[in-house]
């Protein structure tokens, strides 16, 4: 078969498309925090809805990349006194939708040594009733830390201007 000498060329494209090649040597890596949150020693320990709903309005609502048009899902670091250690935006959504997994939900929760986390989320709504997927979700992420031996203590829904915990709902047990 003739090549086709009517499709026009782009001259110098064969030096430009060329495979992706990954290169071979491994790196280090590190854990670097973002920015320093300071916070009122009645609000570091995160065993309450209430407490996780205010830790939220104080240090998520905040971040430079969080928009209340836009569904944020946050995991809480909290060691064994189930006092804070940090946060980190997971996810940042639509309107209505976030995408979540366990893996993006607990690496840092991994890599910082962290006892426990508490997931929040928000519902530009302001309506915080959880749907159908947030208590699915819920309950992958309680199993999926049973594996890791990280315990979920709370998943809370923030809305404006209440919250809603599964736990306190008994989303939590079976």
């Amino acid at each position: 078969m003739k090549p086709d000498t009517n499709t026009p060329t782009l001259p110098g494209i064969e030096s430009l498309v060329q495979p992706f090649k990954f290169p071979a040597t491994p790196y280090e890596y590190k854990v670097t925090p973002l920015r320093e949150c300071p916070t009122p020693a009645d609000m570091l320990e995160c065993d309450t809805p209430e407490k996780v709903a205010a830790y939220w309005r104080l240090h998520i609502a905040s971040n430079p990349y969080f928009d209340p048009e836009r569904e944020t899902l946050a995991v809480i670091l909290v060691n064994t006194r189930r006092r804070a250690k940090g946060h980190q935006l997971v996810s940042i959504g639509t309107l209505d939708t976030l995408l979540v997994s366990p893996t993006s939900v607990f690496r840092l929760a991994i890599v910082t040594s962290a006892a426990a986390i508490v997931v929040a989320h928000n519902h530009p709504s302001g309506d915080c009733q959880p749907s159908e997927a947030d208590i699915k979700v819920t309950r992958d992420l309680i199993r999926a830390g049973q594996l890791l031996k990280i315990e979920v203590l709370d998943h809370v829904v923030i809305g404006n201007p209440s919250h809603f915990s599964l736990r306190a709902a008994g989303y939590f047990y079976a």
